[in-house]
């Protein structure tokens, strides 16, 4: 009886707990001095400028407030507190222009990308963040026929210029039609202008459960190919940094780990509809 009873104001105090807000701690602190590079130092003094494109609700500027915000604009900004980076400056624009800013100086670190084999030779990544993986839709019924990414091959289809599916559709022969907006490619797809899109299966799937009246639809149970997760970016989302710049991406990556840890990351991703799977890396077929 005295156990249940403790029991029951166990779970009373962690109810009333849950009434409020969480405060995540951290049990390191950030130690980059042996890096060798200023990249750190200069962004914890004269602030960072961060790129992102335009993809609610991943990504966005509150046209009411002028703010940055977003799942992965949160993520983000939980690592940078954590390694003392609190100066900070958003540039929008088209994803397709993310990476040339970033080595041109424009930017300092672009907020999320996929690895792929071009971004490598150009870039340098850091640490996993959240993983999620790609999607194809369609016109209703699926009117060509799509079956696997193999009946992509010589068809027009649509992505996002400069994105992960951009660079893998072209490299298995599709017709690709690049877009600079979601929108774009949405609306291509059903008016019958591309057979259809390759993107990422949460922004497909926010967008259906958003749009329930949309003549389109995500293929389900088509198997993914391990090339399209393991070389051409359908692995971890990670923030981009300019290669020279070791200390500044170590300091954020070691942000990424402590936010992953505490938990954070996984409150934020429920805070936009998803869950813990999306942590991990691992395959998917759609379903």
């Amino acid at each position: 009886m005295k156990l249940s009873v403790a029991v029951l104001a166990f779970t009373v105090a962690l109810g009333g707990a849950a009434a409020h807000a969480q405060e995540f701690k951290h049990e390191a602190s950030p130690s980059i001095e042996a890096c060798g590079d200023a990249s750190y130092e200069k962004a914890k003094t004269e602030g960072l400028t961060i790129g992102i494109s335009p993809s609610p609700p991943f990504t966005s500027i509150n046209p009411d407030t002028q703010k940055a915000e977003g799942l992965e604009v949160e993520i983000n900004e939980a690592a940078y507190k954590w390694a003392g980076l609190d100066k900070l400056k958003y540039e929008v624009m088209p994803f397709g222009q993310l990476i040339p800013a970033l080595i041109a100086k424009r930017i300092d670190v672009v907020t999320a990308l996929h690895i792929t084999p071009d971004r490598k030779k150009v870039i340098s990544f850091g640490g996993p963040a959240y993983w999620y993986g790609p999607a194809i839709m369609v016109k209703k019924g699926n009117p060509d026929g799509i079956k696997s990414y193999d009946d992509l091959k010589g068809k027009s289809i649509g992505a996002i210029a400069g994105s992960a599916a951009d660079e893998y559709l072209r490299k298995i022969g599709a017709e690709v039609v690049p877009f600079q907006t979601d929108a774009e490619q949405f609306s291509a797809v059903a008016t019958g202008r591309v057979s259809a899109i390759v993107d990422d299966d949460t922004k497909i799937n926010l967008f259906l459960a958003a749009n329930k009246e949309s003549p389109l639809e995500l293929l389900g149970g088509i198997k993914v190919p391990d090339e399209l997760i393991f070389e051409y970016g359908y692995g971890y989302v990670r923030a981009g940094f300019r290669k020279e710049d070791c200390s500044l991406r170590a300091a954020v990556s070691a942000g990424i780990a402590e936010v992953r840890g505490n938990g954070e990351v996984s409150a934020v991703l429920k805070k936009y509809g998803f869950n813990d799977a999306n942590l991990f890396f691992f395959p998917l077929n759609n379903k």
